[in-house]
């Protein structure tokens, strides 16, 4: 995997193109280990894409075919790769952003899934292919798919593994927008500048707490909302915001 980290963005890419940008255990453990790493101090967003004419085709099934020798061993060996990546991805306080420049196939959608904010380039395809062969959606597969497209819509596409176009899935939501593959840097370009002038911190808060209550109840939920809403208000970041708006000019977060 490709890292740079130039002008506050961390920018990961899958470099394996003679492969489809297929993701070995290896590659979860630099994707899993790079992502826990980021701070807000230190980044404003993270872009993830691939090499190629793929974002990423899954799960690299030449490894895959080496059975482990047990259920733990291999419930061990996702829980400490693949499952890092999901925690990693939840967790960070850093916005998320997919550049989706070709197909995610298998974890590569789930990966698409778990950003933040997620753009496609028109000619790209998805599937949720894990049934093709013989798999359950992993990397968070059946946790956040169906908070995005849906229990039905994300039922269909995990029973069939059909394949789908970059419009259908700006229609589930799965990506924010289907654009033309030759406009799509610009637009990560564009959103990642707008990320950059925003209160990164803050920004973490608001993920941090959509997050954790999607599995509490409303009592609870809104418990965390004011607790992360208290932290906000004295912050630095509404400071400036407050008085930004007071002096009618656009606020500096930095």
């Amino acid at each position: 995997m490709e890292i740079d980290n130039d002008d506050g963005v961390l920018r990961l890419r899958f470099d394996r193109p003679d492969a489809r940008n297929a993701l070995t255990t290896e590659t979860a453990d630099e994707l899993a280990d790079t992502i826990e790493a980021a701070t807000a101090d230190e980044y404003d967003a993270i872009v993830i894409t691939g090499e190629g004419t793929a974002f990423s085709a899954g799960g690299d099934l030449e490894s895959l075919a080496d059975t482990p020798e047990s259920s733990q061993a291999a419930y061990e060996e996702v829980t400490e790769t693949f499952g890092r990546v999901v925690e990693a991805m939840l967790e960070c306080p850093v916005p998320i952003v997919a550049k989706v420049n070709g197909d995610a196939i298998g974890a590569g959608l789930s990966i698409v899934a778990l950003a933040d904010l997620a753009f496609a380039a028109d000619d790209a395809t998805f599937s949720c292919a894990f049934v093709r062969v013989g798999l359950i959606p992993d990397t968070g597969g059946t946790v956040m798919l169906p908070h995005i497209v849906g229990l039905r819509a994300a039922k269909r596409l995990a029973f069939t593994g059909e394949f789908f176009d970059a419009e259908r899935a700006a229609d589930l939501e799965l990506v924010n927008e289907a654009v033309p593959a030759d406009e799509l840097d610009d637009r990560v370009t564009e959103t990642v500048a707008g990320l950059a002038n925003g209160p990164t911190a803050t920004i973490g808060m608001m993920k941090q707490a959509m997050h954790e209550n999607m599995s509490r109840s409303w009592d609870d939920a809104l418990d965390y909302e004011n607790l992360l809403q208290a932290q906000a208000r004295t912050s630095d970041a509404h400071e400036e915001g407050v008085a930004a708006f007071l002096e009618d000019r656009d606020p500096d977060f930095e």
